[in-house]
């Protein structure tokens, strides 16, 4: 003898989430405008929608680790092409240097851009 199937409905698990009377409201009013109830509205949200992780922050911060790099090696770059007195025992070897370290540095820098902007998994 078979047992009944029994049908799961949506009432039966619940998640709680605790919000502030103004992300209430304007919860509330973004579901309206998409015509849903507040439950589909969140729920179409928190399985349809790809959030970003802590990790695209860490990026962001890398990110601006090089742009001080870049920033530093432009900055000597400058003062050799200008004949500053502060880099007359720079040569071309290390005009050379610089070039290459600019160039791998722009690389980096855009490898995490790509990191940022398109996130694995997508």
């Amino acid at each position: 003898m078979e047992k009944p199937v029994s049908h799961v409905t949506r009432k039966l698990r619940q998640l709680r989430v605790p919000v502030l009377p103004d992300e209430e409201q304007e919860i509330k009013r973004l579901a309206a405008a998409s015509g849903l109830p507040v439950a589909a509205y969140l729920r179409e949200l928190g399985l349809n929608h790809h959030v970003h992780s802590m990790l695209d922050n860490k990026h962001v911060e890398e990110l601006a680790l090089i742009h001080g790099d870049l920033g530093r090696l432009g900055n000597l770059l400058k003062l050799w092409l200008a004949d500053d007195p502060r880099t007359a025992l720079f040569g071309e070897a290390t005009l050379r240097a610089v070039l290459f370290k600019i160039e791998a540095t722009q690389d980096d820098m855009h490898t995490l851009m790509r990191a940022v902007v398109l996130p694995q998994g997508r």
